[in-house]
């Protein structure tokens, strides 16, 4: 039995470390730095566009809302998966 006990303490050690790294990578994959987390998703902001909403804007925008469109990489974001602030207020 003395033999066993570095083999069991260093299993619940791994299974320990293990356990904290699915948590970190959990907490890593919910975190979304380009919107807070109360905003809404462009999903959710036209529900009754199936097919997606082109967030391309043809009329005249401040300088502010297309520095805001670069820094959230609008030009490549694919629907559903565009950021609220790639749409003018």
């Amino acid at each position: 039995m003395s033999r066993l006990r570095p083999v069991l303490a260093w299993a619940a050690l791994g299974v320990l470390l293990a356990a904290g790294v699915a948590q970190s990578a959990t907490a890593l994959r919910e975190a979304d730095p380009t919107s807070p987390p109360d905003a809404r998703t462009a999903q959710q902001m036209f529900a009754d566009a199936p097919d997606g909403v082109d967030p391309i804007v043809t009329g005249p925008v401040s300088a502010a809302f297309k520095q805001r469109q670069k820094a959230a990489n609008c030009d490549t974001a694919v629907w559903p998966n565009i950021p609220a602030t790639c749409y003018p207020d």
